[in-house]
């Protein structure tokens, strides 16, 4: 199966900086971690845009979608996993922000009448079949509120789990946050959990323990 993971910020306003002594270095060094944690995760495919850490909600909309769209459209995947709207248990505002630009590229990225100045003989527009957001059933402790999807989809991930802390762990100039994560990866267990937000078979939903449940080649 193939994989692939898009990042929008190359993450330079980071806290943890890893030593850096500019927004330049740490730029490159979270770009070797993240291409560090894709090769341990066995993602096909990892893609860091350039837009600005802690400001997307600062940012024209249309540019950061037609991007995306664009990547939809060359990658052409069944299925797209993005944060929610809340942005996820750290309600991060960039996570949030996110989810509003996946979420429309997800809808206009089958529209021949979205971003037209993309098509081509090799890209033409393509529908996604699902779109889901990350979830949790917990809250982290001392934040503003944060109120998540429902749980609709549980992924059994079984030892996995090792494999996501050792990716995290990959994220070398995060170092001061490993154990915080790890903590929280534990406490999630060894399953991930998501909200199914659209599909192209529309139905009553029902629980679901496959990512690709209803999809067609």
């Amino acid at each position: 199966m193939e994989t692939c993971v898009i990042c929008l910020t190359p993450g330079q306003a980071a806290t943890c900086r890893g030593g850096a002594r500019n927004d330049q270095e740490l730029t490159a060094i979270r770009r070797q971690e993240f291409a560090a944690a894709c090769e341990i995760l066995k993602v096909s495919r990892g893609v860091i845009l350039d837009y600005t850490d802690g400001q997307l909600h600062r940012l024209e909309l249309q540019r950061i979608v037609s991007d995306l769209v664009l990547h939809l459209r060359e990658f052409r995947p069944q299925v797209l996993l993005s944060f929610d709207p809340a942005g996820g248990v750290t309600a991060h505002t960039d996570h949030s922000m996110a989810s509003v630009f996946a979420t429309l590229a997800f809808h206009w990225a089958g529209r021949s009448n979205r971003f037209p100045d993309h098509l081509n003989d090799s890209v033409t527009p393509h529908r996604v079949q699902k779109l889901y957001y990350a979830t949790a059933d917990f809250v982290l402790p001392g934040r503003q509120p944060v109120t998540l999807a429902p749980i609709t989809t549980a992924i059994e991930i079984g030892d996995h789990l090792e494999t996501k802390i050792e990716a995290f762990r990959a994220h070398r100039s995060q170092q001061p946050l490993w154990s915080q994560f790890e903590e929280y990866a534990r406490k999630r267990g060894r399953r991930e959990l998501f909200h199914l937000v659209a599909a192209v078979k529309a139905d009553l939903i029902a629980p679901e323990s496959d990512l690709f449940a209803g999809v067609s080649e």
